[in-house]
């Protein structure tokens, strides 16, 4: 067998038996965390590349063979595979944090192919591998993904002061009694706080703009009695709850009644879902419906046992898991029906703009959303999220010069921070208004009143996948590497875009602790096509590693693509890194690796 292309972490690759063995112990691994059909979808790639039929890894042939599709099985009309492979990669990456984290064979699914790689770990002997349903020590970042959120449990101590004391209640009639009171007191608390709750007539509406609607349905509950009856409840007004403090969303609870010489405003998604008890385990489902046409665009399912948490505790659980799937920055709600409303400049059209140019970073596409976002804001000067997306798009010029082929001065960033605090005026409870604000401080080089900024949009909205990378990335560049990291690593389980932004995040988390290996996993995770920081991030992990010839491809393509970049080096790591000891470190490997890196001394613009 070979592994023509594929990179590798020592000179040898291992054999069939080897990676046969390996497969074995992520499957039997409790680490493995995936249902049935993703481990059989991991199980026939491995087996077919080892066949050496690694060409016929296709979508279409993954979805007879894996999925039971037929022969008119549409990969872009039906995209389980693409879906379960990105699930694949994060749950691997889970597992070499976690029970994986000294495994000597590495097997890993690069994005843009279903082949899976198979690899060696520099250093990791035979002898020392573990067998079969056996877990190695893990890593912190993999305990991080499972602990509970830290700083969210710091920022909730009443809520949680009240679910531990629903568990001293004896029977479950009694818990849902105190959590049904609970849920309807803090939901309208956060309405009343936000300040956008208006009655209009039967229905229940946040906002009334171009913003897409979503109604949460009632869930589901099968006949079994009142405990299902009373979950179903529960977790839908938990999941309102949630998804409220999205300001790209607006939330609907009952449907509205369309008003004599007025037309009804239809809800453009439904949020629709079910329970059902097999003793103490709480299996739900979930599905986002375009009310249009009755497509499914989004769907889920998820397994608790209510043992471990408790009823209150497991049902906020799901709430949040299925919020930030819904309405997370970069996901399903801001993918779909993008065409009929190109060119225009409503607040929606600016936003959708916004995220296809992150996803994209191009200078094209950069001045295309700057141009949306400006118009927009000349016709409603008053709304936050516009107004915050043009602060960061602003800022973007600073963050990614070599990537966006800016020229920035110190106006752009004075003008990035005027429009994050006029957006914080507008709303200060808005998350992405806070994070820019965030973002604006830790660059104009404020890290008290960036901390500030970001713990409050994180107070805001725990479940907005991108304010939790954010101030997770801040918080690490800080130095304070442990809290900041947790985030990251919660930002990416949830699925957090762009796609690969974040895993660049996670190799300095690993850098700074001193684990090369798990760094350069990593950032070669990372999109490195995304900011040629990255590349620099990758080629410091390769110069402590020593691995000279692969650094020099990486020094090759950043002196090819940005030049400009190479004597600006240590003032862009100034930026970024806040401790000198942790510009020092990474400046270390920048200079191992061989790039010329000036004598000035370090200081952040």
């Amino acid at each position: 067998m070979t592994n023509a292309g594929v990179y590798r972490a020592s000179s040898s690759a291992p054999s069939q038996e080897e990676v046969q063995q390996q497969l074995e112990r992520i499957l039997s691994s409790p680490e493995f965390r995936l249902p049935e059909r993703a481990r059989r979808f991991l199980e026939f790639v491995v087996t077919e590349t080892l066949a050496d039929r690694r060409e016929y890894l296709k979508a279409f042939t993954i979805a007879q063979a894996v999925f039971g599709r037929d022969a008119n099985f549409d990969a872009q009309q039906d995209p389980c595979v693409r879906i379960e492979a990105g699930r694949l990669r994060r749950e691997l990456e889970h597992y070499y944090l976690t029970a994986g984290g000294t495994d000597r064979i590495i097997i890993t699914i690069p994005l843009g192919g279903y082949a899976p790689v198979f690899d060696v770990r520099q250093g990791a002997e035979p002898t020392g591998m573990s067998k079969p349903g056996q877990s190695n020590q893990p890593m912190s970042e993999g305990g991080a993904a499972q602990q509970v959120d830290v700083i969210r449990d710091t920022i909730s101590r009443d809520a949680i002061r009240r679910d531990r004391a629903s568990r001293h209640l004896s029977r479950p009639r009694s818990w849902l009694l105190a959590g049904g009171v609970v849920i309807i007191l803090a939901a309208g608390a956060a309405l009343l706080q936000h300040g956008r709750l208006f009655d209009t007539g039967a229905e229940t509406v946040r906002g009334a703009d171009s913003r897409p609607t979503i109604i949460v349905e009632r869930f589901e509950n099968a006949p079994e009695g009142g405990l299902a009856s009373g979950i179903s409840r529960g977790i839908t007004d938990d999941i309102i709850e949630k998804l409220f403090p999205f300001n790209d969303i607006v939330v609907v609870a009952v449907l509205p009644r369309s008003k004599e010489g007025q037309a009804s405003s239809e809800p453009l998604y439904a949020l629709q879902g079910s329970v059902r008890l097999e003793g103490s385990i709480l299996r739900s489902t979930a599905r986002l419906v375009r009310r249009a046409d009755g497509v499914v665009i989004w769907a889920n399912n998820y397994d608790a046992d209510m043992k471990v948490q408790g009823i209150l505790k497991t049902q906020s659980s799901l709430a949040d898991h299925i919020a930030a799937a819904v309405a997370r920055p970069f996901g399903v709600m801001f993918e779909t029906d993008t065409a009929g409303i190109a060119g225009n400049a409503d607040a929606f059209s600016c936003t959708l703009s916004y995220y296809s140019y992150r996803s994209e970073m191009t200078a094209q596409a950069h001045e295309a959303a700057k141009s949306c976002l400006q118009r927009a804001i000349e016709k409603t000067p008053d709304v936050s999220n516009i107004t915050a997306f043009l602060s960061l798009t602003h800022l973007d010029e600073f963050r990614f010069p070599y990537q966006l082929n800016t020229k920035p001065t110190a106006a752009t960033l004075s003008a990035a921070k005027e429009l994050a605090e006029r957006a914080v005026r507008l709303d200060p409870k808005n998350a992405r208004a806070l994070q820019a604000l965030m973002l604006a401080d830790f660059f104009s080089n404020d890290p008290i009143g960036a901390m500030r900024a970001g713990e409050a949009a994180y107070a805001s909205n725990p479940n907005d996948t991108e304010v939790a990378g954010e101030y997770g990335l801040r918080l690490s560049m800080s130095g304070k590497w442990d809290m900041g990291c947790e985030l990251i690593s919660k930002a990416i389980s949830r699925n957090a875009g762009p796609h690969g932004y974040y895993e660049v995040g996670m190799a300095l988390c690993a850098f700074m602790r001193g684990d090369t290996q798990a760094a350069e996993l990593w950032s070669r995770m990372s999109d490195l096509n995304y900011n040629p920081m990255h590349r620099l991030v990758l080629l410091s992990i390769l110069g402590t590693l020593g691995k000279t010839a692969e650094a020099k491809e990486q020094l090759d393509w950043i002196a090819l693509r940005s030049p400009a970049l190479i004597p600006n080096v240590r003032q862009e790591v100034a930026k970024r890194l806040a401790r000198p000891e942790d510009q020092e470190r990474f400046l270390a490997g920048l200079v191992a690796a061989g790039l010329p890196v000036s004598d000035e001394k370090a200081s952040r613009d």
